[in-house]
């Protein structure tokens, strides 16, 4: 098992860049990902999250550029593929054949002991199933078994694109408690996802890309401190929303129309007295934080409006 990372940085890249054709699928990249724990890799549909992980394991070449997998340079996969270990899309197995079986003709072709089919079985949870034929296996078990392959080399850093792609909630589940635990145990897991509620749940550091495009890299809590805080009040009397929207601009609070106060959670005390202060009832004071979702489609863009500037670059292209 992976106890700490040997090197300072998992990853890093200098103006890596992927063209297909007039296509500029992965801009100009410059990135320094840190050893151990998990990274979220996340962005909208099209935005090169694909293409870039390609790249890093040599599925693709990039059009210009550097990178370094694990200390070693990319152009030399030989010296960092066998300490790697990636799901990608969804896993393909022989469905006649038993979870240990696949696991064992893996395991023979990568030229590793059967004893670590039984130790990446028992990481997934699939020991006591694995003698059951793949195609009886729920999809949160084929997740599974496929992340259980590509943790057969005991790899350091571990890329997974889209592991809870098509689970149910407690599939989900299951997958965030697995990857937690191997974050913890000193691999750098990296991880796709379009779910972002997840990726706020297990990451430790994020990568957010769009149309090929870095938009940020770095800790997860510092993406947060851009979270809004607001807090929403209701009068009990709808007539009352006028006065209570001028008591608490008096009282120096940022007030939008929708009587949504720019305020953190504590300051709800001070807006209540405010509003008692006014004469005025209220029936409703809730605070809100911004989700991770709403920052990064802060950042990015709603589907209307990548839909916009998508439509807009290829007419310019054309």
């Amino acid at each position: 098992m992976i106890d700490a990372p040997t090197a300072a940085s998992a990853l890093t890249t200098t103006g890596l860049t992927r063209r297909f054709g007039d296509l500029t699928a992965v801009r100009p990249l410059d990135l320094d990902l840190p050893a151990g724990g998990i990274i979220g890799l996340v962005g909208p549909n099209g935005s090169g999250k694909s293409t870039l992980i390609r790249m890093l394991l040599g599925l693709v070449r990039p059009s210009a550029g550097t990178a370094t997998v694990l200390g070693s340079p990319l152009e030399e996969p030989r010296r960092f593929l066998h300490r790697v270990g990636a799901l990608i899309e969804g896993p393909a197995f022989v469905p006649a054949l038993s979870g240990r079986a696949n696991l064992l003709s893996l395991a023979r072709l990568r030229g590793l002991p059967a004893s670590r089919v039984d130790e990446v079985l028992d990481v997934v949870g699939l020991t006591g199933r694995d003698r059951e034929p793949v195609k009886r296996f729920s999809l949160g078990m084929k997740q599974r078994l496929g992340i259980a392959a590509a943790l057969l080399p005991d790899p350091e850093l571990l890329i997974l694109d889209e592991p809870t792609n098509g689970l149910d909630p407690s599939g989900i589940v299951e997958i965030r408690a697995l990857l937690g635990r191997l974050g913890r145990e000193g691999r750098t897991v990296i991880v796709s996802s379009h779910l972002l509620s997840e990726i706020e749940a297990v990451c430790d550091h994020l990568l957010v890309i769009r149309f090929g495009e870095l938009l940020y890299t770095g800790p997860i809590d510092d993406l947060m401190r851009r979270a809004h805080a607001t807090v929403e009040v209701r009068p009990e009397h709808d007539d009352d929303a006028p006065r209570l929207l001028t008591a608490l601009t008096d009282a120096g609070f940022a007030v939008d129309g929708d009587l949504r106060v720019r305020a953190a959670a504590g300051d709800t005390a001070a807006i209540n007295r405010t509003a008692i202060e006014a004469g005025i009832t209220l029936r409703h004071l809730a605070a809100h934080t911004d989700s991770l979702e709403e920052v990064f489609l802060q950042m990015t863009g709603t589907d209307e409006d990548l839909a916009a500037e998508r439509g807009a670059t290829a007419g310019r292209a054309a």
